[in-house]
Protein backbone atom coordinates (compact mmCIF):
# COMPACT_ATOMS: atom_id res chain seq x y z
CA UNK A 1 0.00 0.00 0.00
CA UNK A 2 3.10 2.25 0.64
CA UNK A 3 4.21 1.63 -2.84
CA UNK A 4 0.61 2.82 -4.52
CA UNK A 5 0.42 5.85 -2.35
CA UNK A 6 3.88 7.17 -3.46
CA UNK A 7 2.66 6.04 -6.88
CA UNK A 8 -0.55 7.60 -6.59
CA UNK A 9 1.64 11.19 -6.03
CA UNK A 10 2.30 11.01 -8.93
CA UNK A 11 -0.52 11.91 -10.54
CA UNK A 12 -0.66 15.14 -8.43
CA UNK A 13 -1.63 18.19 -10.66
CA UNK A 14 -2.02 16.10 -13.97
CA UNK A 15 -5.69 14.52 -12.52
CA UNK A 16 -7.57 16.76 -10.84
CA UNK A 17 -11.16 17.16 -10.50
CA UNK A 18 -9.95 13.51 -9.95
CA UNK A 19 -8.82 12.05 -7.15
CA UNK A 20 -4.71 10.98 -7.17
CA UNK A 21 -4.78 6.77 -7.25
CA UNK A 22 -2.20 4.54 -7.26
CA UNK A 23 -2.16 0.64 -7.69
CA UNK A 24 -0.40 -2.75 -6.93
CA UNK A 25 -0.81 -5.86 -7.87
CA UNK A 26 0.46 -8.70 -5.47
CA UNK A 27 1.04 -13.03 -6.04
CA UNK A 28 2.71 -15.18 -4.21
CA UNK A 29 4.65 -12.27 -2.63
CA UNK A 30 5.21 -10.35 -5.44
CA UNK A 31 4.71 -7.63 -6.94
CA UNK A 32 2.92 -8.45 -11.16
CA UNK A 33 2.13 -5.06 -12.04
CA UNK A 34 1.70 -1.43 -10.87
CA UNK A 35 0.29 1.92 -12.09
CA UNK A 36 -1.40 5.23 -11.45
CA UNK A 37 -3.94 7.64 -12.59
CA UNK A 38 -1.87 9.60 -14.83
CA UNK A 39 -4.09 12.28 -16.04
CA UNK A 40 -7.84 13.57 -15.97
CA UNK A 41 -10.19 11.28 -18.54
CA UNK A 42 -7.21 8.73 -18.66
CA UNK A 43 -7.30 5.18 -17.38
CA UNK A 44 -7.19 4.70 -13.23
CA UNK A 45 -4.70 3.35 -11.61
CA UNK A 46 -6.30 0.00 -11.11
CA UNK A 47 -6.99 -0.69 -15.34
CA UNK A 48 -2.72 0.70 -15.69
CA UNK A 49 -1.95 -2.11 -12.64
CA UNK A 50 -4.22 -4.69 -14.00
CA UNK A 51 -2.65 -4.54 -17.30
CA UNK A 52 0.38 -4.01 -16.60
CA UNK A 53 0.00 -7.23 -14.41
CA UNK A 54 -1.78 -9.12 -17.38
CA UNK A 55 -2.59 -13.24 -16.92
CA UNK A 56 -0.65 -12.70 -13.14
CA UNK A 57 -3.86 -10.68 -12.30
CA UNK A 58 -5.89 -13.91 -12.20
CA UNK A 59 -6.13 -14.81 -8.51
CA UNK A 60 -4.04 -11.72 -6.97
CA UNK A 61 -4.41 -9.38 -4.57
CA UNK A 62 -4.79 -5.42 -5.96
CA UNK A 63 -3.45 -2.52 -3.21
CA UNK A 64 -5.68 0.33 -4.49
CA UNK A 65 -5.42 3.89 -2.72
CA UNK A 66 -9.19 4.41 -2.79
CA UNK A 67 -12.24 2.72 -3.41
CA UNK A 68 -12.89 1.28 -7.21
CA UNK A 69 -14.98 3.27 -9.05
CA UNK A 70 -18.30 1.82 -10.60
CA UNK A 71 -20.04 4.00 -12.31
CA UNK A 72 -19.43 4.86 -16.10
CA UNK A 73 -17.71 8.69 -16.18
CA UNK A 74 -15.25 9.08 -18.76
CA UNK A 75 -13.56 5.45 -18.21
CA UNK A 76 -15.50 2.37 -18.05
CA UNK A 77 -16.09 1.25 -14.59
CA UNK A 78 -12.96 -0.09 -12.29
CA UNK A 79 -15.04 -2.74 -10.82
CA UNK A 80 -15.68 -4.79 -14.01
CA UNK A 81 -12.38 -4.47 -15.00
CA UNK A 82 -11.24 -6.10 -11.69
CA UNK A 83 -13.83 -9.14 -12.23
CA UNK A 84 -12.52 -9.45 -15.26
CA UNK A 85 -9.10 -9.74 -14.31
CA UNK A 86 -10.01 -12.45 -11.86
CA UNK A 87 -8.83 -10.63 -8.47
CA UNK A 88 -9.45 -12.46 -5.56
CA UNK A 89 -8.69 -9.78 -3.03
CA UNK A 90 -9.23 -5.73 -3.02
CA UNK A 91 -7.26 -3.93 -0.15
CA UNK A 92 -8.06 -0.32 -0.01
CA UNK A 93 -7.53 2.50 2.91
CA UNK A 94 -11.14 3.42 2.83
CA UNK A 95 -14.22 4.53 0.77
CA UNK A 96 -15.12 6.97 -2.02
CA UNK A 97 -16.70 10.33 -0.53
CA UNK A 98 -18.20 11.02 -4.05
CA UNK A 99 -21.61 10.28 -2.85
CA UNK A 100 -21.67 8.14 -6.72
CA UNK A 101 -19.17 5.73 -5.25
CA UNK A 102 -19.26 5.31 -1.09
CA UNK A 103 -19.16 1.67 -0.60
CA UNK A 104 -21.16 0.79 -3.97
CA UNK A 105 -17.84 -0.63 -5.37
CA UNK A 106 -17.14 -2.70 -2.75
CA UNK A 107 -20.47 -3.79 -2.33
CA UNK A 108 -20.46 -5.07 -5.67
CA UNK A 109 -17.15 -7.03 -5.04
CA UNK A 110 -18.15 -8.75 -2.25
CA UNK A 111 -20.68 -9.61 -3.80
CA UNK A 112 -19.06 -11.70 -6.67
CA UNK A 113 -17.21 -13.46 -3.58
CA UNK A 114 -13.92 -10.74 -3.93
CA UNK A 115 -12.24 -10.47 -0.63
CA UNK A 116 -12.31 -6.60 0.56
CA UNK A 117 -9.94 -5.42 3.28
CA UNK A 118 -10.32 -1.43 4.11
CA UNK A 119 -8.76 0.18 6.92
CA UNK A 120 -5.03 -0.23 5.71
CA UNK A 121 -2.88 2.96 5.87
CA UNK A 122 -5.92 4.79 5.60
CA UNK A 123 -4.41 7.98 7.91
CA UNK A 124 -1.96 8.28 4.68
CA UNK A 125 -4.06 7.83 2.67
CA UNK A 126 -7.02 10.55 3.65
CA UNK A 127 -3.86 13.14 3.80
CA UNK A 128 -3.61 12.71 -0.10
CA UNK A 129 -6.68 12.90 -0.62
CA UNK A 130 -7.48 15.98 1.37
CA UNK A 131 -7.55 18.04 -1.57
CA UNK A 132 -10.31 15.87 -2.97
CA UNK A 133 -12.30 15.07 -0.03
CA UNK A 134 -12.87 18.84 0.81
CA UNK A 135 -13.90 19.24 -2.91
CA UNK A 136 -16.61 16.38 -2.92
CA UNK A 137 -18.21 16.94 0.60
CA UNK A 138 -17.65 20.75 1.23
CA UNK A 139 -17.72 21.76 -2.37
CA UNK A 140 -14.82 24.02 -1.51
CA UNK A 141 -11.42 23.78 -3.19
CA UNK A 142 -9.05 23.42 -1.17
CA UNK A 143 -6.92 26.49 -0.22
CA UNK A 144 -3.11 26.94 0.08
CA UNK A 145 -1.62 29.96 1.83
CA UNK A 146 1.84 31.47 0.76
CA UNK A 147 4.34 34.61 2.06
CA UNK A 148 7.79 35.36 1.98
CA UNK A 149 8.76 36.95 5.25
CA UNK A 150 11.98 38.13 6.99
CA UNK A 151 13.13 36.51 10.03
CA UNK A 152 11.36 38.96 12.78
CA UNK A 153 7.86 38.24 10.31
CA UNK A 154 7.83 41.32 8.29
CA UNK A 155 6.88 40.81 4.23
CA UNK A 156 7.26 44.31 3.25
CA UNK A 157 9.31 47.53 5.12
CA UNK A 158 7.26 50.77 6.55
CA UNK A 159 7.59 52.16 3.03
CA UNK A 160 6.21 48.60 0.88
CA UNK A 161 8.82 47.44 -0.36
CA UNK A 162 8.94 43.53 -1.00
CA UNK A 163 11.15 42.81 -3.75
CA UNK A 164 12.55 41.32 -3.49
CA UNK A 165 12.50 39.31 0.16
CA UNK A 166 12.68 35.52 -1.12
CA UNK A 167 15.87 34.12 -3.02
CA UNK A 168 16.10 32.98 -6.64
CA UNK A 169 15.52 29.67 -5.94
CA UNK A 170 12.18 30.29 -3.61
CA UNK A 171 10.80 32.12 -6.22
CA UNK A 172 11.61 28.88 -8.38
CA UNK A 173 9.75 26.66 -5.78
CA UNK A 174 6.98 29.21 -5.92
CA UNK A 175 6.41 28.58 -10.24
CA UNK A 176 6.74 24.90 -9.28
CA UNK A 177 3.98 25.25 -6.28
CA UNK A 178 2.06 27.88 -9.10
CA UNK A 179 2.30 25.02 -11.80
CA UNK A 180 -0.03 22.46 -10.23
CA UNK A 181 -2.53 24.48 -9.20
CA UNK A 182 -6.16 25.53 -10.90
CA UNK A 183 -5.76 29.15 -9.63
CA UNK A 184 -4.15 31.98 -7.81
CA UNK A 185 -5.70 34.48 -5.81
CA UNK A 186 -4.47 38.12 -4.96
CA UNK A 187 -6.26 41.18 -4.05
CA UNK A 188 -6.20 44.66 -5.96
CA UNK A 189 -3.88 45.77 -3.48
CA UNK A 190 -1.41 43.41 -4.54
CA UNK A 191 -1.66 44.56 -8.25
CA UNK A 192 -2.02 47.92 -7.40
CA UNK A 193 1.47 48.05 -5.68
CA UNK A 194 3.40 44.93 -7.85
CA UNK A 195 1.49 44.63 -11.16
CA UNK A 196 2.45 41.07 -11.73
CA UNK A 197 1.63 38.71 -13.97
CA UNK A 198 1.33 35.85 -11.92
CA UNK A 199 2.00 32.99 -14.80
CA UNK A 200 4.15 30.29 -14.12
CA UNK A 201 7.37 29.96 -15.81
CA UNK A 202 8.35 28.15 -17.53
CA UNK A 203 5.17 26.35 -17.84
CA UNK A 204 4.05 23.77 -15.49
CA UNK A 205 1.51 20.92 -15.89
CA UNK A 206 -1.65 23.14 -15.22
CA UNK A 207 -2.42 27.14 -16.32
CA UNK A 208 -4.05 28.35 -12.58
CA UNK A 209 -6.43 30.93 -13.39
CA UNK A 210 -5.75 34.02 -12.23
CA UNK A 211 -8.05 35.95 -9.39
CA UNK A 212 -7.90 39.33 -8.05
CA UNK A 213 -10.32 40.05 -5.55
CA UNK A 214 -11.63 43.85 -5.88
CA UNK A 215 -13.98 44.95 -3.61
CA UNK A 216 -15.00 48.01 -5.12
CA UNK A 217 -13.62 47.36 -8.80
CA UNK A 218 -10.32 49.72 -8.58
CA UNK A 219 -8.29 47.26 -10.61
CA UNK A 220 -6.41 49.34 -13.23
CA UNK A 221 -7.49 48.27 -16.87
CA UNK A 222 -3.40 48.78 -17.89
CA UNK A 223 -2.15 46.45 -15.18
CA UNK A 224 -0.69 43.26 -16.66
CA UNK A 225 -3.48 41.16 -15.72
CA UNK A 226 -6.18 42.81 -17.87
CA UNK A 227 -3.82 43.72 -20.76
CA UNK A 228 -3.11 39.47 -20.64
CA UNK A 229 -6.60 38.34 -20.59
CA UNK A 230 -6.94 37.18 -23.48
CA UNK A 231 -3.81 35.21 -23.14
CA UNK A 232 -3.71 33.49 -19.86
CA UNK A 233 -7.41 32.88 -18.18
CA UNK A 234 -8.40 35.76 -15.53
CA UNK A 235 -11.00 35.90 -13.37
CA UNK A 236 -12.11 39.68 -11.59
CA UNK A 237 -14.13 39.06 -8.33
CA UNK A 238 -16.18 42.23 -8.14
CA UNK A 239 -18.14 43.29 -4.68
CA UNK A 240 -21.78 43.04 -5.67
CA UNK A 241 -22.18 46.82 -5.91
CA UNK A 242 -19.50 47.57 -8.16
CA UNK A 243 -20.11 50.20 -11.13
CA UNK A 244 -21.65 48.11 -14.21
CA UNK A 245 -19.40 50.42 -16.30
CA UNK A 246 -15.77 49.00 -14.99
CA UNK A 247 -17.96 45.39 -15.01
CA UNK A 248 -18.28 45.78 -19.02
CA UNK A 249 -14.94 47.68 -19.26
CA UNK A 250 -13.04 44.46 -17.86
CA UNK A 251 -15.41 41.99 -19.91
CA UNK A 252 -14.61 43.65 -23.27
CA UNK A 253 -11.02 43.01 -22.43
CA UNK A 254 -11.13 39.36 -22.13
CA UNK A 255 -11.49 39.12 -18.02
CA UNK A 256 -14.30 37.13 -16.58
CA UNK A 257 -16.33 39.05 -14.21
CA UNK A 258 -17.88 37.52 -10.84
CA UNK A 259 -20.38 39.27 -8.49
CA UNK A 260 -19.52 38.59 -4.81
CA UNK A 261 -21.29 39.32 -1.35
CA UNK A 262 -19.89 41.46 1.03
CA UNK A 263 -19.27 40.71 4.61
CA UNK A 264 -17.87 43.52 7.19
CA UNK A 265 -17.40 45.58 3.71
CA UNK A 266 -14.99 42.84 2.26
CA UNK A 267 -15.74 39.70 -0.43
CA UNK A 268 -16.51 36.95 1.36
CA UNK A 269 -14.48 33.93 1.08
CA UNK A 270 -17.06 30.82 2.02
CA UNK A 271 -19.40 32.06 -0.64
CA UNK A 272 -16.22 32.95 -3.08
CA UNK A 273 -14.76 29.33 -2.49
CA UNK A 274 -18.00 27.55 -3.41
CA UNK A 275 -18.34 29.99 -6.77
CA UNK A 276 -14.62 28.34 -7.91
CA UNK A 277 -15.70 25.13 -6.72
CA UNK A 278 -18.76 25.28 -9.11
CA UNK A 279 -16.28 26.07 -11.85
CA UNK A 280 -13.88 22.88 -11.19
CA UNK A 281 -11.37 24.54 -9.06
CA UNK A 282 -10.32 22.00 -6.42
CA UNK A 283 -6.34 23.52 -5.77
CA UNK A 284 -5.88 27.65 -5.24
CA UNK A 285 -3.22 29.28 -4.20
CA UNK A 286 -3.58 32.61 -1.94
CA UNK A 287 -0.52 34.64 -2.65
CA UNK A 288 -1.63 37.82 -0.73
CA UNK A 289 -1.50 41.07 0.30
CA UNK A 290 -2.23 40.53 3.99
CA UNK A 291 -5.73 41.32 3.89
CA UNK A 292 -6.68 38.73 1.64
CA UNK A 293 -4.90 36.02 3.72
CA UNK A 294 -6.26 37.59 6.83
CA UNK A 295 -9.58 37.33 5.81
CA UNK A 296 -9.37 33.73 4.92
CA UNK A 297 -7.93 32.84 7.83
CA UNK A 298 -10.37 34.58 9.67
CA UNK A 299 -13.04 32.20 7.95
CA UNK A 300 -11.19 29.68 8.54
CA UNK A 301 -10.78 28.70 5.25
CA UNK A 302 -7.23 28.06 4.63
CA UNK A 303 -5.90 24.01 4.72
CA UNK A 304 -1.92 24.34 3.97
CA UNK A 305 0.46 26.99 4.48
CA UNK A 306 3.83 27.78 2.09
CA UNK A 307 6.47 30.09 4.33
CA UNK A 308 9.42 31.46 2.73
CA UNK A 309 11.97 32.62 5.23
CA UNK A 310 14.74 34.84 4.61
CA UNK A 311 17.67 35.40 6.89
CA UNK A 312 17.25 39.00 7.71
CA UNK A 313 15.28 41.84 9.83
CA UNK A 314 13.35 44.43 8.36
CA UNK A 315 11.91 45.78 11.49
CA UNK A 316 9.02 48.85 12.55
CA UNK A 317 5.99 48.67 13.80
CA UNK A 318 4.15 49.60 10.55
CA UNK A 319 5.44 46.99 8.36
CA UNK A 320 3.27 44.02 7.53
CA UNK A 321 3.18 41.44 8.82
CA UNK A 322 1.74 38.05 6.78
CA UNK A 323 -1.75 37.77 8.09
CA UNK A 324 -3.97 40.16 8.42
CA UNK A 325 -7.61 40.34 9.15
CA UNK A 326 -9.05 40.45 12.61
CA UNK A 327 -6.76 37.58 14.00
CA UNK A 328 -7.62 35.52 16.93
CA UNK A 329 -8.69 36.69 20.66
CA UNK A 330 -6.83 33.56 22.32
CA UNK A 331 -4.29 31.12 21.90
CA UNK A 332 -7.29 28.46 21.95
CA UNK A 333 -8.45 29.63 18.58
CA UNK A 334 -4.91 29.30 16.93
CA UNK A 335 -4.61 28.01 13.41
CA UNK A 336 -2.24 25.26 14.05
CA UNK A 337 0.12 23.23 11.89
CA UNK A 338 0.24 19.40 12.51
CA UNK A 339 1.53 18.42 9.33
CA UNK A 340 4.78 20.27 8.63
CA UNK A 341 8.19 19.97 6.49
CA UNK A 342 11.53 22.31 6.02
CA UNK A 343 13.93 22.80 3.44
CA UNK A 344 16.89 25.12 3.09
CA UNK A 345 16.50 26.53 -0.60
CA UNK A 346 20.30 28.59 -0.26
CA UNK A 347 19.89 31.08 2.71
CA UNK A 348 16.09 30.52 2.94
CA UNK A 349 14.30 28.31 5.05
CA UNK A 350 11.17 26.68 2.94
CA UNK A 351 8.74 25.80 5.76
CA UNK A 352 5.36 23.96 4.43
CA UNK A 353 2.28 22.12 6.09
CA UNK A 354 -1.27 21.45 6.60
CA UNK A 355 -3.62 23.01 9.33
CA UNK A 356 -5.12 20.61 11.72
CA UNK A 357 -9.01 20.11 9.88
CA UNK A 358 -12.03 22.10 11.62
CA UNK A 359 -13.40 18.98 10.84
CA UNK A 360 -12.21 15.49 10.58
CA UNK A 361 -14.01 14.54 7.53
CA UNK A 362 -12.73 10.35 6.61
CA UNK A 363 -12.91 8.35 3.49
CA UNK A 364 -16.13 7.16 4.12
Amino acid sequence: MALALELARRGEGWVEPNPMVGAVVVKHGSIVGAGWHRKFGGPHAEVEALSNAGENAQGATLYVTLEPCCHQGKTPPCTEAILQAGIAKVVAPCADPNPKVSTKGFEILKSRQVEVVTGVLEEEARNLLRPFIKFITQGKPFVLAKWAMSVDGKIATASGESRWISNDLSRQKVHQLRGRMDAIVVGAGTVEKDDPELTVRPSGIRTPIRVVLDTHGRINLESKLVQTAQETPTLIVLGNESPTLKQQSLISRGCRVLLNPLEKGRIAPGPLLKELAGMGLQNILIEGGNQVLGAFFDAGEVDEIHVFLAPFVIGGAAALSPVGGSGISSLLHKHSVNSFACDQLGDNLYFRGRLKARENPSCA
